[in-house]
């Protein structure tokens, strides 16, 4: 396995994407050459990132050396658009995002930011599991060139702000980083916040130069990417989770040998099943870490937590009910997170 952290990616971005046209399928595939497997994922330091490193050990030893596995972390391929791109078009074979971000090729895509489905890790994990929701989440990119390999929880929400936000009358007025979800749209204007969706790399400049109050993402993330030079104040309010889904390039499946492909295959679904213990115990630390460096960790009162949930409860059937296919999607689901509980 090789993690890569290197510039130039959009010259590699548009060098890759070249090449994936210019290489024939059989190539690529055949069975005496090493085929090149690259893991692209906006995030660092998280538990997104622990499952791409994870993933690429897999599939590198039980393919015996055949996929030669490079983690690309913090968006060194491009912004998370142009690595959807580069694993619709089989420049990048795959990629760990969260699910909200395919929206624009699907918008049920988005359903598992619904707040209020899940209250921990463990629930999540449990929901991800359900082969009802299994089936739904990773069969929506089957058109789009995506061929949906895993899922899975990586964290519970929290808000990064860089004022204190101790009750739910804080969040009005203020300016907030959503992902591109009409469900986190609607669950921050109901607590009388303006949302405002961007993607990660512009939020830390955003905050910097006051144009974010704050943000939606995980204490991982916030720790890692060292957020607490701008925002020292998180609130975890746990909503919504967070999933990664993985996502195959169709193409490039399609071109491996059949025992190669399951290999890809199998450890997508049995690393994502795996990562609980890890992720539990990553934001532990990272926990730790925010109040180690010189952040301050917020919980609201229970009656606030309580309320919130209450403000947030029908957000899910509220924002999908005028679409049908969406509306279905939720109601999948709503019911297997009923079923987890």
């Amino acid at each position: 396995m090789v993690v890569k952290r290197r510039p130039g990616a959009a010259r590699f971005y548009a060098g890759a994407l070249i090449l994936s046209f210019a290489i024939a399928p059989g190539v690529c595939a055949a069975d005496d050459k090493t085929i090149t497997m690259k893991i692209s994922l906006p995030t660092l330091g998280d538990v997104v990132h622990q499952f791409a490193q994870n993933y690429a050990a897999a599939v590198e030893k039980d393919s015996g050396g055949r996929i030669k596995a490079e983690v690309y972390a913090a968006s060194q391929l491009g912004s998370v658009s142009r690595q959807i791109e580069g694993v619709q078009f089989g420049a990048i074979e795959a990629v760990v995002i969260p699910p909200e971000f395919f929206v624009g090729l699907d918008e049920r895509f988005e359903v598992l930011a619904a707040p209020g489905l899940v209250k921990s890790i463990t629930e999540g994990q449990r929901l991800a599991a359900d082969p009802a929701v299994r089936a739904l989440m990773l069969g929506l990119g089957a058109d789009k060139g995506l061929y949906g390999a895993g899922l899975f929880m990586g964290t519970p929400s929290s808000v990064i702000a860089r004022s204190p936000i101790r009750r739910l009358d804080d969040f009005k007025g203020k300016k907030i980083r959503i992902f591109a979800s009409q469900f986190q749209s609607v669950a921050m204007q109901r607590l009388g916040a303006t949302p405002k969706p961007m993607s990660l790399g512009d939020v830390l400049p955003a905050l910097q130069d006051n144009a974010l109050d704050g943000a939606i993402g995980s204490i991982a993330l916030f720790d890692s990417m060292r957020f607490q030079d701008a925002a020292k104040y998180v609130t975890e309010t746990g909503q919504p989770a967070t999933f990664a889904i993985v996502e195959i390039s169709k193409k490039w499946r399609e071109s491996l040998p059949a025992d190669v492909r399951q290999v890809v295959d199998r450890n997508a679904a049995a690393e994502s099943a795996a990562i609980d213990p890890q992720a539990v115990a990553i934001i532990a630390k990272a926990r730790q870490a925010w109040v180690d460096n010189g952040g301050e960790l917020i919980s609201l009162p229970a009656d606030q937590q309580s309320a919130m949930l209450q403000i947030l409860a029908s957000v899910g059937e509220d924002v999908s009910k005028t679409k049908p296919p969406l509306a279905e999607a939720y109601r999948i689901v709503a019911d297997a997170a009923r079923r987890t509980h």
